[in-house]
């Protein structure tokens, strides 16, 4: 759990490829930010979202446990990164924006961070608890060699605190409230954002665990808690369970023991992959092409980098010393595939299955007989844009609306804003492990006939669709069969 919280903190700190003048690390923290309050409303007031990429100056997170003794025990933990202005400065003291010192190395003035965090322990008791989470002022000074100059490295004060509050919701169930606000006041509110940043909380984040207690799945909790899961609102964070996922899921929905409220939409259970030899990040992207394309870098390039954070410059080692069978590693490894023979009976959970290719009305089976997906001939006969699906007796393909109704277990954190919303089904694909999917645009979406045209579609599994007119789609197998002609007649 502690890994995917480091990648929380550290999402997008210093991208690739790792140098101050990149573009891209000019404009840098975008998720879990938390201003002054009067900076963060200058033009309004925030508009809460799940999502922790606005600005904003409080973020609140609500779940559901379930208290199974008495003398229940909660941990809390915010985290966040505190802004640190790191300027060089000559022999004379005077402030640099770079330095070449003696043994040929160079210093860059740029802004580093500091990790923070802040611990408390309470009793499940119904209380009120609050805590104070923010960070001195300070500076730090650094000699170069040789009397080249110096570094100066000043943070400022960091005002903050989280209050915490549990809500009996009957029986054993409790609604629990962490909500940290930034205290701080700037007093111009039109204070430029670099300068803001060094008083706000950054890729701020929440690690919850609990004694005597289960947390609830606000994605999966099950038929009797759904009510109570969707009245729990979290402002600029989404909480997930965490630890390591259960060989099963229960019926009754999922539990664990952790939790973790991130500014950055996340699954049940996020893990970082094993094959990951460290931090570069970008959890979003391949750790493989990351490590290509840093190999590339010029030697140039790699010094630059190298003066920007040192950060960069541990990347920069891992990558120049990595041995050839972690490399190798980083290529992909394959966890999901199943039979197909039993792919149907894996996505299938408490209905009987109500979806299927099925024979069409002529018969045809885009999936029946066909050779491995990775043997030549593998994709014959499959036509994305005209195969269809059996999804409640209705034959759904391309062009055909409807519904969208992501299931809770098993779906993607994403695809649960669209539930109930009106889609046209674009294409039917099929995976490789014999599962299918429905791609489409969703029809109140503005891009929608954009994303059509260059082929970003949303995926959903045929289960995950309500049809809509109750009528089939045209079969292409069955529109090509050429007709019998007429009945010739009887003597």
């Amino acid at each position: 759990m502690s890994a995917v919280a480091d990648a929380v903190l550290y999402e997008g700190y210093l991208l690739y490829p790792y140098r101050r003048s990149s573009p891209k690390n000019r404009a840098r923290w975008q998720f879990g930010v938390l201003f002054p309050r009067d900076v963060a409303e200058a033009d309004g007031p925030v508009r809460p979202g799940v999502s922790g990429s606005a600005d904003s100056w409080y973020q609140q997170t609500e779940c559901l446990l379930r208290v199974r003794r008495p003398d229940a025990v909660l941990r809390l933990r915010v985290r966040y990164l505190q802004l640190q202005h790191k300027q060089v400065e000559d022999a004379d003291g005077r402030p640099v924006e770079s330095l070449r010192c003696a043994d040929g190395t160079v210093q860059l003035t740029f802004e580093e961070a500091v990790a923070r965090a802040a611990e408390f322990t309470v009793a499940l008791d119904g209380d009120e608890h609050g805590f104070p989470v923010g960070s001195p002022a300070g500076t730090d000074t650094e000699e170069l060699p040789r009397g080249a100059g110096r570094i100066v490295r000043r943070r400022a004060e960091v005002r903050a605190s989280t209050v915490l509050v549990a809500e009996r919701l009957g029986g054993d169930l409790l609604r629990l409230r962490v909500r940290t606000t930034n205290e701080g006041h700037l007093g111009d509110p039109r204070t430029p954002r670099d300068r803001a940043l060094r008083h706000a909380l950054i890729a701020t984040h929440t690690l919850l665990g609990v004694e005597g207690a289960e947390f609830v799945s606000l994605v999966d909790p099950g038929r009797d808690l759904q009510d109570a899961a969707r009245s729990c609102r979290n402002d600029f964070t989404f909480p997930v369970l965490g630890g390591a996922p259960p060989a099963a899921a229960p019926e009754d929905g999922s539990v664990s023991a952790l939790l973790l409220s991130s500014p950055i939409i996340l699954p049940d259970h996020p893990q970082v992959a094993p094959e990951s030899p460290g931090d570069l990040h970008d959890a979003g992207e391949i750790d493989e092409i990351l490590t290509l394309r840093t190999m590339l870098l010029t030697d140039e390039e790699k010094r630059e980098a190298r003066a920007t954070d040192p950060r960069a410059a541990e990347i920069l080692d891992r990558v120049d010393t990595m041995p050839p069978e972690v490399f190798e590693r980083l290529h992909g490894a394959i966890r999901s595939l199943s039979p197909v023979g039993e792919a149907a009976g894996s996505e299938a959970t408490g209905d009987a299955p109500r979806v299927g290719t099925g024979p069409g009305p002529a018969g045809r089976d885009p999936l029946a007989a066909r050779p491995a997906w990775w043997q030549e001939g593998g994709d014959d006969g499959l036509s994305p844009a005209t195969d269809t699906l059996l999804v409640d007796g209705v034959r759904v393909g391309g062009g055909s609306p409807v519904r969208l109704r992501p299931r809770g277990r098993g779906a993607d954190a994403q695809d649960m804003f669209l539930a109930g919303r009106t889609a046209t089904v674009a294409a039917v694909f099929h995976d490789v492990d014999g599962s299918s999917r429905l791609a489409v645009t969703v029809d109140d979406d503005p891009a929608a006939e954009l994303h059509g045209w260059y082929g970003r579609f949303h995926y959903f599994r045929p289960d995950e669709v309500e049809p809509l007119g109750g009528t089939d789609v045209p079969d292409p197998a069955a529109a090509a069969e050429p007709s019998p002609g007429p009945t010739p007649p009887e003597a």
